[in-house]
């Protein structure tokens, strides 16, 4: 048993799945020819055993009817031969036991000794290859007292038997081959998109993560698990493709003050060191430089927890307004050039399951974009209003715009539009990477709108907790 087991194991799932539906197929098939067998078997024998008593019960009435005594037995011999059938006995015992008449077609006498019944009795035996059923039935009339013996032969019962043994045991043979050979076009039809997969898998490895599966038609299982293939390859070809530019533009951004710093350094060690104004300037150079590098790490850092920001079922209720006039009030005292215009009446109350920290960061982000952009007027509105189940909060700027083509790529790591973005204005570009990472954290969307010269607007959609 261990063996076969093994045996199984080492296949593959074509050749099991072959297996087990030829052998599941032919223990059905067995057990079903089992019973019809042994039922028809039943039958037949019963059919017999039937006949044979009612013929024991008419002679036994035949008996008391006519009157019939042991004298006279030899007389009834027509009608006893009236009542034979093929391949039987029948014989009359007196009250010892001793046969006073007998009537056989093709059976031998001696095949079954005489003996006296005082009940009736049913049984088979067998004399040599032959299958012989005994009926013993007393008779117990005014006129004669002693026992009815029909011996059948069941040959035929028996060939009949054989022949339906040997048209089950074909049937069978025929069973398993049809079994295995529905079992391997069965296999063949439902692992197909699965030895696709398998050779997509190995294209995958040799050529790169642009293959894909042929989606099945039909949506069963395994046309939806091509799908979900399909889908995780495009989601895993887009991760590569933005790991690769991630890596490719923060090397670029770190490159850039790494290669200042380092020009200056050698300056110094050249002949700066004895020159004030070059000692002066170099190492002004190199701090504004240092806290660049600064900055552009911790916002990575920044970046890297809130893109593994899960939610932990905690429920954080911030306000909305008290956070937004928070981080209103910072800006009006760093850039008190500008004026800040508030419609927040709508949404007082308003309270959110957000981490205070986190909505102010996206809130400083979008008003340090809408203030860096800003060129001539130094104007930004922010509203917020209750839409649904949902607060709406918009930041809007009359700046310099964003550009249609760039809108969809606004979000990327380092991305920077030709104007909105462009490295005179500052920053890293990782401001809106970060806070959509923190609102898709917190469940919430943000989305921007924009006309290049008209100004852009930046909309945060969070669910409302409470109202």
């Amino acid at each position: 048993m261990n063996k076969l087991r093994h045996g199984l194991a080492r296949l593959s799932i074509r050749w099991k799945m072959t297996f087990w539906a030829a052998a599941l197929m032919c223990i059905l098939f067995l057990a079903y020819n089992a019973i019809q067998y042994i039922v028809i078997n039943n039958w037949m024998f019963g059919r017999t055993e039937s006949a044979a008593l009612k013929s024991a019960e008419e002679i036994r009435s035949y008996f008391e009817i006519e009157k019939v005594t042991e004298e006279s037995v030899g007389s009834i011999g027509p009608f006893i031969d009236s009542l034979n059938s093929s391949n039987q006995m029948i014989r009359i015992l007196n009250r010892g036991g001793n046969p006073v008449l007998t009537v056989s077609d093709r059976l031998p006498e001696d095949w079954i000794a005489p003996q006296r019944a005082d009940s009736t009795v049913s049984y088979t035996a067998w004399h040599g290859d032959d299958h012989l059923l005994v009926i013993r039935r007393p008779v117990d009339s005014a006129s004669f007292e002693g026992t009815i013996e029909i011996v059948n032969n069941l040959e035929s019962s028996d060939k009949l038997s054989k022949m339906l043994m040997a048209v089950m045991l074909a049937g069978f043979l025929v069973a398993f081959l049809l079994s295995g050979l529905g079992g391997i076009f069965l296999s063949r039809k439902l692992l197909g998109p699965i030895r696709e997969l398998t050779v997509t898998m190995n294209n995958i490895k040799r050529k790169g993560l642009q293959e894909r599966v042929a989606v099945p038609n039909g949506k069963d299982e395994l046309g939806n698990l091509a799908n979900v293939f399909n889908e995780l390859m495009n989601q895993l070809e887009q991760a590569f493709h933005n790991q690769q530019q991630f890596v490719a533009d923060a090397s670029h951004e770190l490159r850039t003050p790494i290669s200042i710093i380092e020009g200056h350094i050698s300056l110094l060690h050249r002949w700066g060191k004895n020159n004030p104004d070059i000692l002066e300037e170099s190492l002004q150079v190199s701090v504004q430089e240092l806290g660049r590098l600064k900055g552009i790490v911790n916002e990575l850092l920044e970046l890297t927890r809130a893109e593994a920001l899960r939610s932990d079922g905690e429920v954080c209720a911030t306000p909305v307004i008290e956070a937004v006039n928070y981080a209103v009030r910072n800006f009006e005292l760093l850039h008190p050039e500008f004026t800040f215009q508030c419609e927040l009446e709508s949404a007082e109350g308003a309270v959110v399951n957000f981490k205070h920290h986190h909505l102010e960061q996206v809130l400083l982000i979008v008003l340090d974009n809408a203030v860096k952009y800003s060129m001539e007027h130094k104007e930004i509105s922010v509203s917020a209003a209750i839409e649904g189940g949902s607060i709406r909060i918009a930041v809007r700027d009359r700046g310099i715009g964003i550009p249609e083509e760039d809108l969809p790529h606004v979000f990327q790591r380092f991305y920077r539009a030709d104007k909105s973005r462009s490295r005179e204005q500052g920053g890293t570009g990782l401001g809106l990477a970060i806070a959509e990472r923190l609102m898709r954290g917190h469940g919430g969307a943000i989305t921007i709108a924009s006309k290049p010269g008209e100004g852009t607007t930046v909309t945060l959609n969070i669910p409302v907790l409470a109202h």
